[in-house]
């Protein structure tokens, strides 16, 4: 389910938007290699405008709405929280384990079934009209949005299959994936992000069957629309699917945080969920909206074929999940490929507590360093454990990035990349440099090695 679009932070950058001149690269998936090109209309050679972008298979003519960037569509298919031990991929895990436990259906297997694989290239209809959003809603603006053309979008929220899910005959699901909208980049904001959708339907039976005296209780009626009731719902069965959402959600959020955690509500609004809230947990003292749920509107339940059910529906990020568990303090971390990040979330086990180390801000100074291997048996360990010895705590990352073989003599050569970087400052290629033939010099008195310097 979608946050508050009225508190979505709209762009205030230039980008440079996608046109049939611009050749987009190909896009890798957590489970293949789809490519992502322009590719020529029959018309091209006289109206280069209708060329169309390839994106996940499929082919998209660009129009006076096309506004994805190349930057943008660089992201998509990255499924980050598909990619084992990433941090997404943690709290994923942690939200299923959690739900799979803590919900069994009858026949003993788990209530709610996932999805994290959706492509996240869906219709306009799907993100904003299956959802009852007005067509003048401000949530639709390009402004805010990521469009391939009039039709065509980059989900701006997880909400976008609910009503597919929903249609499929599927009463209890989570929903997980990337999705995309327009902001600024700084630690907490960024264009691509993750979220989770969870969907609860209920029957008339299902929903009243533990109450005493709950036989004459009804789901529906002819009533009136109030701040705490859609007009087509009796107040019995949206006080106890409210009451049944907020349960869900606080248990989840006590499991991921521990018991005690502080939990408050607070009344808002979506356009597809009514009476809808958010949830704030208090988290070291500090109070933090976490995600945002409600009362799924019953047209929507209703057009997707399940008139005999009522139910909720909530939506909650990944990233914001973990910045909060883990400690991290900038959401563009998540897209980083530096191991120093990554190896500190491969842990054993997902439930494991994790405190993110920061990494330094200070900038690092890469040498190389080539030499002969000596013609006794030699070990990489070897060098590393001299290397460190020799430059402590200043070398960040020893790494072996070429190995060659003459041809006539049949001696080894090594290339090593040493990466030096100072947690508390700025070095300088001075003292890196005397580091550096430091070890050389080592390297050769302890190991044997005849240097290529």
């Amino acid at each position: 389910m979608a946050m508050l679009w009225k508190f979505m932070r709209v762009a205030k950058y230039s980008k440079t938007a996608l046109s049939p001149k611009v050749k987009v690269r190909g896009i890798p998936t957590h489970s293949r290699h789809s490519s992502s090109k322009f590719v020529p209309s029959d018309s091209a050679a006289n109206t280069p405008c209708l060329n169309t972008v390839e994106l996940l298979g499929k082919a998209y003519s660009p129009d006076d709405y096309s506004n994805v960037t190349e930057k943008i569509i660089s992201k998509v298919g990255k499924n980050l929280h598909n990619k084992k031990h990433h941090p997404l991929w943690l709290i994923k895990e942690q939200v299923k384990d959690h739900f799979y436990k803590q919900y069994i259906g009858r026949r003993g297997t788990p209530l709610f079934s996932v999805y994290d694989g959706l492509s996240p290239v869906v219709t306009v209809q799907q993100n904003f009209d299956s959802l009852l959003i007005p067509q003048n809603h401000a949530s639709r603006r390009k402004e805010d949005n990521y469009y391939l053309n009039r039709d065509h979008m980059l989900r701006a929220h997880t909400s976008a299959h609910q009503w597919d899910l929903i249609h499929s005959g599927l009463d209890a699901f989570l929903a997980v994936g990337d999705v995309y909208r327009r902001d600024t980049i700084d630690n907490t904001h960024y264009p691509v992000f993750h979220q989770m959708e969870g969907v609860r339907l209920f029957s008339c039976h299902e929903l009243f069957s533990s109450i005493k005296d709950g036989e004459g209780l009804q789901l529906f009626e002819q009533g009136h629309r109030t701040a705490h009731k859609q007009e087509c719902h009796t107040m019995e069965a949206v006080r106890l699917v409210e009451f049944n959402l907020k349960q869900v959600l606080t248990k989840l959020m006590t499991h991921i945080f521990g018991d005690g955690l502080q939990v408050r509500w607070v009344d808002c609004y979506f356009p597809f969920t009514h009476p809808s809230f958010e949830m704030e947990i208090n988290f070291q003292g500090e109070w933090m909206e976490v995600l945002g749920c409600g009362v799924m509107e019953q047209q929507l339940v209703n057009s997707a074929g399940a008139q005999d059910k009522i139910g909720w529906a909530f939506g909650l990020g990944l990233e914001r999940l973990a910045m909060i568990l883990y400690d991290i303090p900038d959401i563009r971390l998540f897209w980083s490929e530096d191991e120093r990040f990554l190896k500190q979330f491969i842990v054993p086990h997902i439930w494991q507590k994790i405190k993110f180390q920061p990494l330094s801000r200070y900038p690092p100074l890469i040498n190389d360093m080539s030499f002969w291997l000596p013609s006794e048996t030699y070990s990489k360990n070897d060098f590393y454990d001299l290397a460190r010895t020799v430059g402590g705590d200043l070398i960040e990352k020893v790494v072996l990035v070429d190995e060659f073989t003459d041809p006539k003599t049949k001696k080894v050569s090594h290339c090593y990349r040493i990466i030096y970087r100072h947690p508390e400052r700025t070095l300088t290629q001075d003292e890196v440099h005397r580091i550096h033939q430091a070890i050389e010099e080592s390297a050769v008195r302890e190991l044997g090695v005849e240097g290529r310097f």
